[in-house]
């Protein structure tokens, strides 16, 4: 184990988690069929009626504030615990121009590259988590980031962002949604292939060597 480089869903620097030496975070995807036929699209800006969206439980460390400051509050910041009947999940992300990705019990969920997937800009709100592929994706381009202290400042912040920065993140997220994807045969620079990019810069920086100590690698 001790020349084994570990990759996870849940990379979370408070948990010891160290994306500067062997470990490596990667996305956690979940798909309902194993095909991604009708599972990546979305509008444009002028279709997307609402200005954020978050629906799930009220667990964890940052999801109880969301709730607490928006939860039934305002029209525009929809953060649901649970989604009223008839109300389809995957149409609300198509309908938003943000999509607000909280942390819960874990700090990693699907529902990041499921706003990708959407064409939704992910909003990522926790604390000390390392987002996948960080070594080659600027994600500051096409999420926005927000502490856990600015959640009551949520729709000033998703308001003073100008129209056209917001079409730019859009357009660059629908770039960089093909490394977040997930084939039975993998395609060039999807998922499988980023994981594997992102395990070969960690062997860059990993001595390896045999059980009596010999160095193998270098």
């Amino acid at each position: 184990m001790k020349n084994s480089i570990r990759a996870l869903c849940n990379a979370y620097t408070s948990e010891r988690f160290n994306p500067t030496t062997r470990e490596v975070s990667i996305p956690e995807i979940s798909l309902k069929r194993d095909k991604l036929e009708g599972l990546i699209d979305g509008p444009s800006l002028s279709k997307r009626s609402i200005l954020s969206f978050f629906a799930g439980g009220n667990h964890g460390s940052v999801k109880p504030i969301l709730f607490k400051h928006w939860e039934k509050k305002d029209p525009e910041i929809q953060a649901h615990s649970y989604l009223p009947r008839g109300v389809s999940y995957s149409d609300l992300m198509r309908q938003s121009k943000y999509c607000l990705c909280p942390s819960g019990y874990e700090v990693a969920r699907p529902r990041i590259v499921e706003a990708l997937y959407n064409g939704c800009v992910p909003v990522l709100i926790s604390k000390s988590y390392v987002p996948p592929f960080t070594d080659v994706l600027n994600r500051k381009s096409f999420a926005v980031i927000v502490s856990l202290e600015q959640i009551p400042d949520l729709k000033n912040i998703l308001m003073g962002i100008p129209e056209r920065k917001y079409i730019r993140m859009q357009m660059r997220l629908i770039r960089v949604r093909r490394h977040f994807e997930l084939h039975v045969n993998p395609k060039t620079f999807d998922v499988f292939h980023m994981v594997l990019h992102s395990i070969w810069l960690r062997r860059l920086n990993v001595r390896v060597s045999d059980d009596h100590g010999e160095m193998l690698l270098d």
